[in-house]
């Protein structure tokens, strides 16, 4: 397995992390802020892509940032399932944390934060 990369623009302030660097993938929009990029065939990560890196990072008072995964609700069933699972696993998971806000018993809404990361320019 390769080791990952992180790339800081800090002109667009974004953030490209890659798992696997060249391969071709899919962009799976999460957040308006988070794009995964996935082999679905191989069930795995590829990359992800952080904009407006700065904000999505910033710790509030409270806790981490976190944000609704709204991208989630266009994807098929199966493919939603993928994600959720690829998102659970190494490498995903140590950059990530899911987690539900649940504002009634019978409604739960998916949410994501990103682990704090040390990034150099």
């Amino acid at each position: 397995m390769q080791s990952t990369t992180y790339t800081y623009d800090e002109t667009s302030d974004t953030l490209s992390i890659s798992f696997a660097p060249g391969e071709r993938a899919t962009g799976v929009e999460l957040t308006d802020h988070i794009i995964l990029r996935i082999n679905k065939a191989e069930r795995r990560a590829i990359g992800m892509t952080v904009l407006d890196y700065s904000l999505v990072a910033q710790a509030t008072e409270i806790g981490p940032r976190s944000f609704p995964l709204i991208g989630l609700m266009e994807l098929s069933a199966e493919m939603r399932e993928l994600v959720i699972d690829i998102l659970r696993r190494e490498p995903v998971n140590e950059i990530v944390a899911l987690s539900a806000y649940t504002p009634s018993m019978s409604e739960q809404i998916p949410i994501i934060w990103l682990h704090p990361l040390t990034i150099s320019a």
